[in-house]
């Protein structure tokens, strides 16, 4: 392999699920021996061969660096070759990746409130972020608003559920009306005057960029206003 060129891995699809009517998690493990060293939020590019094509589409992973196996997200995208072809892989099936990529990551909770924001599959990413900034004791709260299209889109909701319960200092708010920027407003920046807490956002289309910037805009640090947009 030469310099500056990134490795090609491997996976075998060892278990689906199901998450929602057009959202599945699809399981991955390496080979013996070989392990993914990746930071919570980070990606992968998946080398999707879709006819003639090398179809190249990146996909966080929902995963956790500890976990056994990998893990990404996704939803069938109407018309999305990439998505299609996934989604008509089973059990035992491989597929090729490279990575880890991108810097929308979470080494270590900052010592202030972390707010997580997420849209719809958004959740992926934003999921291994938030368990480690559970991992250890904290007094800042850890807060998730979580903006869906209805209940049964509330990806991973059992599991947030439970967190709840095991962790004092966090809460989880899903936002099932569209008023997503609304909730932000009310409780981050009109409630208070307190403008140290730390963002960390992700969704599809231009809810990002304009929470990203309105916080910025409100007095938030830019530093501290984190996202990624798909």
């Amino acid at each position: 392999m030469s310099a500056g060129e990134r490795r090609v891995y491997e996976g075998r699809i060892t278990r689906i699920v199901r998450r929602a009517p057009d959202t599945r998690s699809l399981f991955f493990s390496l080979p013996a021996g070989e392990r993914l060293a990746y930071r919570p939020g980070q990606f992968i590019s998946c080398q999707l061969p879709v006819g003639s094509d090398i179809l190249t589409r990146p996909y966080s992973l929902a995963s956790s660096p500890e976990d056994e196996e990998l893990e990404i997200c996704l939803n069938l995208v109407p018309g999305g070759r990439g998505s299609a072809y996934l989604f008509g892989l089973g059990v035992g099936d491989t597929v090729r990746f490279t990575g880890p990529w991108g810097s929308f990551c979470l080494d270590a909770a900052p010592e202030a409130a972390c707010i997580f924001v997420a849209e719809g599959t958004g959740i992926a990413p934003i999921r291994p972020m938030i368990a480690r900034a559970l991992a250890a004791p904290r007094e800042w709260p850890i807060a998730l608003h979580y903006a869906a299209a209805g209940r049964d889109q509330v990806l991973y909701a059992e599991e947030f559920e439970r967190a709840v319960e095991r962790h004092a200092c966090f809460t989880f708010s899903p936002v099932l009306d569209g008023s997503l920027r609304a909730v932000i407003e009310r409780t981050y920046v009109a409630g208070d005057a307190d403008r140290s807490r730390h963002f960390y956002i992700c969704g599809v289309g231009s809810i990002v960029t304009e929470l990203r910037d309105w916080l910025r805009a409100t007095g938030y640090e830019r530093r501290a206003v984190q996202y990624e947009k798909w």
